[in-house]
């Protein structure tokens, strides 16, 4: 039997009722997606990015995500969504102009000759050029 998303992200039964439950909404970032949890009084204090990578809702911004082990309750949300998940998808493959990009392939293709045409030494605050950004050689929040 090959197995789902969510037998990949092991979310604990707890972490999946909150993501079934919870009034979340969902708007999309460049491939990412944006999760507003409308249960609370104040929604605006409670919106995490959640970072998708090769069909994964891989990473969230929320304070539960670094702490605790297995997905957070935005992540299983977006897993159990479909939609919402391929939508997001789509939306990374035209932002990434057509093909998914995979960083670490293309950081190893340009190589380190590239590096040298590269227009982060005239920028402040070592503050990376959009090719190195692109390529991944550099990370935008080094």
């Amino acid at each position: 039997m090959a197995e789902t998303l969510l037998d990949n992200l092991e979310p604990t039964n707890r972490v999946l009722k909150r993501a079934q439950y919870e009034a979340f909404e969902f708007s999309l970032l460049d491939g990412d997606v944006c999760v507003r949890n409308g249960s609370h009084q104040n929604p605006a204090n409670h919106e995490y990015r959640v970072t998708v990578v090769d069909g994964v809702p891989a990473a969230c911004e929320c304070p539960a995500d670094a702490v605790y082990d297995g997905p957070c309750k935005h992540r299983a949300a977006v897993a159990i969504r479909p939609r919402i998940l391929d939508i997001a998808i789509k939306m990374r493959t035209v932002a990434d102009g057509g093909v998914v990009a995979d960083k670490k392939r293309l950081a190893d293709q340009s190589g380190d000759a590239d590096t040298a045409q590269c227009d982060c030494d005239g920028l402040a605050d070592n503050f990376p050029c959009w090719k190195c950004v692109r390529t991944g050689r550099r990370n935008l929040h080094e």
